[in-house]
């Protein structure tokens, strides 16, 4: 049983899993180079930074992952603890740059399914890994006390362990997470060449495409370059879908009409898309059972709305499965959605933190978003309209 950890790392992923252990009541040594991060990680009750006395049970290396290799050998030099694990999206490389150093049966490597586009201790969070899948790589020389321990962890952050091979982890997370990132950047680098009066047509779904793309470049710079090939086999797939897609538009454009086959390409792709994005979404066999209704009472206020959205799709709620509803009695307006159950908790705890009044909608379920009323027609209490809607139209300035 795990009674002492170390966290080496006190940034977003390596805080959290501090704050999360230290509620189960674990003494949480924190280690960082930088000492600043690791008292503000201390003052947020992710432990303490006091080195420890003897070896800890297991350490936790929260680096980026080309300095894994290098932080794993150093601190096992120093006797740090009796088993590692770490949390980079990426798993092979720091077993290649360790040569036979991660061998030894006392490291698994770990990577947490779970991040925010914001880094630093500060944005930490202890319910972060809840209902998340979390990676183990252990090898063939793994021992039981140390995969135990990488268990153990796992399961009092709350999140659900997955075993897979190293190479496979970083080809699956290729076109799960790091090719995702670049599009994201790649188009939100576009915006930076838009006239503001273009940009004040951005609505939630432009947010939405590119939210990902604010995380910190210089980490996201490190995890491209240390699992380059598998990201640029997905891009190659990429580039080549844009350029057919290219290549139609233009004929379209040139061709009108007797462009007949260019629009089924287009169409084609568009159709792939859907399908694609249908199969990470949860089976319809699991929704209703999975999920819990949730109402909020926002103040009618610029931009109110659209940071709520922000935080309750970050949680799985699809921004357009929100409505939304003008309530005078209580100056303001009540979003109703249904929230999946693995983050529900989580994020009824982060809206309450923000000072939005929030209530089980169980007893008056979520209604479906209604047609539009007319152009100049009054929006009486029990319309209900998407929230998109709401945040872009009736709270100007968002």
């Amino acid at each position: 049983m795990i009674r002492t950890l170390a966290v080496v790392g006190t940034g977003l992923i390596g805080t959290s899993v501090g704050l999360a252990m230290s509620r189960q009541g674990v003494t949480v040594h924190l280690v960082d180079r930088d000492a600043s991060a690791a008292r503000t990680a201390a003052a947020l009750g992710a432990g303490v930074t006091d080195s420890p006395t003897g070896p800890v049970d297991l350490a936790v290396i929260a680096v980026p992952p080309r300095a894994v290799a290098g932080v794993l050998a150093e601190q096992r030099a120093r006797g740090l603890a009796r088993s590692y694990t770490d949390v980079a999206s990426v798993k092979a490389l720091p077993v290649r740059e360790a040569g036979d150093g991660t061998h030894d049966g006392t490291y698994v490597g770990g990577h947490p399914m779970a991040g925010r586009e914001r880094s630093g201790p500060l944005a930490a969070r202890a319910g972060l890994f809840e209902g998340r899948p979390w990676v183990l790589t252990p090898s063939p020389r793994t021992t039981r006390t140390a995969l135990n321990h990488a268990l153990e962890l796992v399961a009092r952050c709350g999140a659900t362990p997955l075993v897979m091979d190293g190479e496979a982890h970083d080809r699956a997370v290729a076109l799960t997470s790091h090719a995702p990132h670049v599009v994201a950047s790649l188009l939100a680098a576009r915006l930076q060449h838009g006239a503001p009066d273009v940009l004040r047509l951005a609505g939630q779904g432009l947010r939405d495409t590119t939210r990902i793309a604010g995380g910190d470049p210089h980490l996201w710079a490190d995890i491209l370059s240390s699992n380059a090939a598998p990201v640029v086999q997905v891009l190659r797939e990429v580039e080549r879908d844009l350029a057919g897609l290219c290549a139609a538009l233009e004929d379209i454009e040139r061709n009108g009409e007797s462009g007949a086959a260019s629009r089924r390409h287009v169409t084609d792709l568009l159709e792939r898309g859907a399908a694609g994005l249908r199969a990470i979404r949860p089976s319809p066999a699991h929704g209703p059972a999975a999920r819990q209704a949730l109402r909020v009472t926002v103040a009618e206020r610029p931009g109110e709305l659209t940071r709520l959205l922000d935080i309750v799709v970050e949680h799985g709620v699809d921004a357009h499965e929100v409505t939304a509803r003008f309530a005078p009695e209580s100056a303001g307006v009540t979003a109703e959605f249904a929230a999946p159950a693995d983050t529900a908790r989580e994020l009824r705890r982060r809206l309450v933190e923000r000072g939005w009044h929030v209530e089980d909608g169980s007893a008056r379920p979520c209604r479906r978003p209604q047609p539009q009323p007319p152009r100049g027609a009054h929006l009486w209490e029990d319309d209900v309209v998407p929230a998109q809607r709401v945040a872009a139209a009736a709270l100007p300035g968002v």
